[in-house]
């Protein structure tokens, strides 16, 4: 581990707020993976919180040791040409995520974390590159930012599809059992389905800590003239194996941040949208797990809330479409929407408030 002690304020400084951004995070996310288990009263919110935490904690060993490798960390790093990397475009980035995530959580709304740090990063760079050349011209890498804005629209499309095909196939499958006792045991698969949920949530989102933590190491290496980074072909696995010690403590602070909770998004993500069964959110976490599984091996960085409330409307789908509460749901797709933009505005006024420093 490189000493911090050694390294300039304004990276210790990026550092620590990413981290704080993960543990924000982990609380702002945290109903994501515990909702539907609360709202069935399978476990108390307590013990959910426990129970999440502690998955999204372990995925950290299924990255490194099996699927090898941290590939969104990577999509997230190279969102923005490094070209217009600096230290102060990282700093007002994740300044802006942090405002839009505490307002967000403030009033309830599940928007995506993914995208307010994507966007943040995005508006600071843009609005570096305009006052320092000019030009808007070449600073999004759109190889790895347009398919991270597709699935801002196809993550809860597939959450969607495939919980209301899961919960189809389960009702058919279970079309002769004792009610009673299906109930007991989807209650206790649920255990198993919001563990899975909470493994993908980890495996996403810290990650996305990471690829910040993993431009502002790049830049610090390479403007130090440090040959070993500026010769390699690979920046970011040189980053992982150097700083090895950052992967573990990104999914540490995300899983710390799941076990404070974020009771407000809890209830809106648990009851708001559709009243949930053990079977319906059995279906619903599977369909969840399953999509950020997907993505993860893809290396594209979705966004889990997205996705399981993408999933939440399919299993209600499959009772009839009255029984989602489309109001609400078409709230949440607004705040979906503007959260790239305006955490792109917030990062550029903060990035000007930096330069005047």
């Amino acid at each position: 581990m490189e000493m911090i002690t050694q390294l300039p304020v304004m990276l210790i400084l990026i550092i620590i707020l990413a981290l704080a951004f993960d543990y924000i995070n982990g609380f702002h996310d945290a109903a994501n993976s515990i909702a539907t288990i609360v709202a069935t009263k399978v476990l108390t919110p307590f013990q959910a919180v426990l129970w999440a935490a502690v998955f999204n904690f372990a995925a950290y060993f299924i990255s490194k040791y099996w699927i090898g490798e941290f590939k969104i960390g990577n999509t997230i790093a190279k969102t923005v040409n490094e070209n217009f990397i600096t230290l102060e475009v990282i700093f007002a980035g994740l300044i802006a995520a942090i405002i839009w995530n505490l307002l967000t959580w403030k009033l309830g709304i599940p928007s995506s974390s993914s995208h307010t740090l994507i966007g943040g990063f995005m508006g600071a760079a843009l609005t570096h590159a305009y006052v320092s050349v000019g030009s808007f011209e070449g600073v999004v890498n759109l190889a790895k930012v347009l398919p991270t804005f597709l699935f801002i629209f196809m993550a809860p499309f597939v959450g969607m599809l495939m919980a209301y095909l899961i919960t189809l196939a389960i009702l058919w499958i279970c079309r002769k059992a004792n009610p009673h006792k299906a109930d007991k045991w989807f209650k206790r698969l649920q255990l198993v389905s919001s563990a899975l949920f909470s493994l993908g949530h980890g495996g996403n989102d810290a990650q996305k800590v990471m690829g910040i933590i993993g431009a502002a190491v790049i830049f610090y290496h390479v403007q130090a003239g440090d040959a070993e980074w500026v010769n390699s072909a690979d920046r970011f696995s040189l980053f992982v194996d150097q700083w090895e010690w950052v992967p573990f403590v990104s999914f540490l602070f995300i899983g710390l941040g799941t076990l404070s909770g974020g009771w407000k998004i809890v209830k809106t993500m648990g009851s708001k949208i559709t009243k949930v069964t053990p079977l319906e959110g059995v279906a619903a976490e599977t369909a969840g797990a399953a999509t950020l599984f997907l993505t993860e091996s893809l290396g594209v960085p979705v966004s889990t809330t997205h996705t399981i409330t993408g999933a939440i409307i399919g299993v209600g789908v499959t009772k009839r479409i009255s029984a989602v509460r489309w109001g609400v749901t078409i709230s949440l797709l607004w705040a979906w929407i503007l959260t790239i933009p305006i955490s792109a505005i917030i990062a550029a006024i903060v990035y000007g408030i930096v330069q005047l420093f």
